[in-house]
Order: C-alpha cells, then sequence, then structure tokens
C-alpha cells in the first residue's frame, strides 16, 4: 500500500510542477510610496505569460476573446495569447506589406481597437497608421490607410496612439522603423513629430520632440501624457487638452535620465497607460514605473528586461508587460 501511495504521490508532484506557473526571475516590485499599496501588492509574482519572441511590443486585451494580442515587431508579426499562456500566430504580415526585403523593425508597434471595432496598427514598415480590413476574429493581412503622409512628405514610422472620447486619433511617430532610424535617406520629414487625426481626415502636428514615443490620456480627459524615449532627453511630458482637442501646453512631468545606462534600468521611457484611479504605469529605466497623477514615484515593477509597453485588462486587475522576448503580467489589487 505505502509502494502505491508513494507513486500517487510522485505522480501528482510531477502534474503540479508542468502545471505551474512560470514565475519571471529576477523580477520584483520595490515601494517607495505607501499609496503603491493601494494597488499593487509588493509580493504578488510577476508571471511569464509567453516567451521566446525577439522584441516583444503592442500588448492589447481583446475583451470578446479574454485574451492579450501583441506584436513581435522583427517578426513583422502579430500572436494571441490567453491568460493560462497558450500562445497562437494571429497575423503575419503586420507592419510591412511590401515585396523588396528590407531590414529595420518591419513590424507593427502600437496596437488598439478603434471606436467602431476595428483592429487599428501602428505600421513600422508601411509608415502609416492603417486598419485591418476584416474583423478581429477573422484577420487578414489587409490594411486601410488612415494616415502616412504630413505635408505631401512620409511619416517616419507611427509608434503608439490613441483615441481620445470624440474618436480623435492621436499618435506618435519617432524613426525606429526605418532602417537606419534618424539617418535613413528615406527619411522625409526632418522632425520626429505627434500628431492628431482628426475626424474629417486632416492630419494636425501638435508638437516636436526628440523621440516621441507611448502616450495616453488622464481618466478626463483633460492631460495627454507622452514618453521620450531619448537617451539624452529621458522623460514624460504631460500637456493640458482643450474641448477641442487641443494641447494648449508641455510641462515635464518626471526625468529619468540620470538612470539611463546605470546598472539594472535597462530601457528607456517607452509605452504607458493610465488606471482610471489616475496612477501611470510607464514603462521606463528597469521595467515599468507607478506614478500619481501629481509625478510621484510610487513603485517600480522591476522586470529585469528592457520592457516596451503595458496594457490592463478591462476589470484592471491584471497587468500586461511587453519585456524583451517575454510577455508578463501581474495581478493588481
Amino acid at each position: 500500500m505505502a509502494k502505491y501511495s508513494t507513486c500517487l504521490l510522485i505522480f501528482l508532484l510531477f502534474i503540479l510542477s508542468c502545471t505551474s506557473t512560470p514565475v519571471k526571475e529576477n523580477a520584483f516590485i520595490e515601494i517607495l510610496d505607501e499609496r503603491a499599496l493601494e494597488i499593487l501588492d509588493p509580493e504578488a509574482e510577476i508571471i511569464i505569460l509567453a516567451e521566446g519572441h525577439d522584441w516583444t511590443e503592442g500588448p492589447l486585451w481583446w475583451e470578446a476573446e479574454q485574451s492579450l494580442l501583441y506584436t513581435d515587431i522583427p517578426q513583422n508579426a502579430i500572436f494571441q495569447v490567453s491568460m493560462d499562456g497558450k500562445k497562437s500566430l494571429y497575423l503575419q504580415p503586420a507592419g510591412y506589406t511590401g515585396e523588396e526585403e528590407r531590414g529595420g523593425e518591419v513590424g507593427a508597434n502600437g496596437l488598439l481597437i478603434s471606436p467602431e471595432g476595428r483592429l487599428v496598427l501602428c505600421q513600422h514598415g508601411d509608415r502609416r497608421m492603417a486598419y485591418m480590413d476584416s474583423p478581429m476574429d477573422d484577420p487578414k493581412s489587409e490594411f486601410v490607410t488612415l494616415a502616412d503622409r504630413y505635408e505631401d512628405k512620409r511619416l517616419n514610422s507611427p509608434n503608439d496612439a490613441v483615441y481620445d472620447a470624440m474618436g480623435r486619433l492621436y499618435f506618435t511617430d519617432p524613426p525606429y522603423g526605418l532602417e537606419k532610424n534618424v539617418d535613413d535617406p528615406a527619411k522625409e520629414l526632418d522632425f520626429q513629430g505627434l500628431y492628431v487625426l482628426r475626424n474629417d481626415g486632416n492630419l494636425q502636428l501638435l508638437d516636436r520632440l526628440t523621440r516621441p514615443n507611448g502616450l495616453a490620456f488622464s481618466p478626463d480627459q483633460s492631460m495627454l501624457y507622452v514618453a521620450n524615449s531619448d537617451p539624452d532627453l529621458a522623460v514624460w511630458y504631460a500637456y493640458n487638452v482643450d474641448t477641442k482637442g487641443e494641447l494648449t501646453d508641455r510641462n515635464l512631468f518626471y526625468d529619468a535620465t540620470d538612470k539611463v545606462g546605470q546598472e539594472g534600468y535597462k530601457g528607456l521611457p517607452d509605452g504607458l497607460k493610465v488606471h482610471t484611479s489616475g496612477i501611470l504605469f510607464a514603462t521606463g529605466p528597469g521595467g515599468v514605473w507607478v506614478f500619481s497623477p501629481e509625478g510621484d514615484v510610487l513603485a517600480r515593477i522591476r522586470t529585469g528586461e528592457a520592457t516596451s509597453n503595458c496594457a490592463f485588462s478591462t476589470d484592471e486587475k491584471t497587468l500586461f508587460m511587453t519585456a524583451d522576448s517575454y510577455v508578463l503580467k501581474l495581478g493588481l489589487k
């Protein structure tokens, strides 16, 4: 009897080891202000949801499918992963549809869902904002251009985007999708811009930044936060927004330039999201920085990787993070 009990115990341990959730090594939550405890559990585990990629970006929670879409930019692909880690290829190609082979960051970067329910992509390789011309549950690499030129000059490579409540599309346009980055001979604009695509189709330049990247609105949409992923100016800005969608001024929200290059601080200000409480989750040197609306650093989620972007589930109980070759998830209070 003891022999069979031992075998059963070994079998159960084997099953548990096969189904145990993979925890990201060397990742932890650094609490810097007790206000962070309202939303973060310092003992919560940072879970590996997917891995083995070249460079992950664009996390987008798809409520209807209870799964996450995300991009692998070098692979020019979008993947889908369920909450239990089941991963599949969703769309390829995703950011470059040309026939000539080319280098650089060709895939799609930021992903979002339009007010009409379409998948909208920041396409590095095709240098445009576009939407997928098929339902999300029947993905095809057929796209319709939303914006690809400013004053008859091709955009650099749209990077991240967000809609406001009126359906206006705000996006950033750094040079990262160009083969030789800012020095690429195919670059037509002599600046990197922050834009809004208005409902009438007019593309308006709102500001020029050295390396504009992630962006998100405050819950009442009176503020627009924008990351600048420049190693020499690694900052986040906060813009006041009026009722017409105009940016009335630019204020320095936080400067993390002194952390760039330090041990344990891989990465730069990149993608960001704002919780309904007003707390910002912004990828930056070392992982994800958690800010109060006033710009106080409440915590850092230290992923151990250069972290590109983040997203919430609809109920805000889960934070997803794209970090180098990984997709990570963290339970929130």
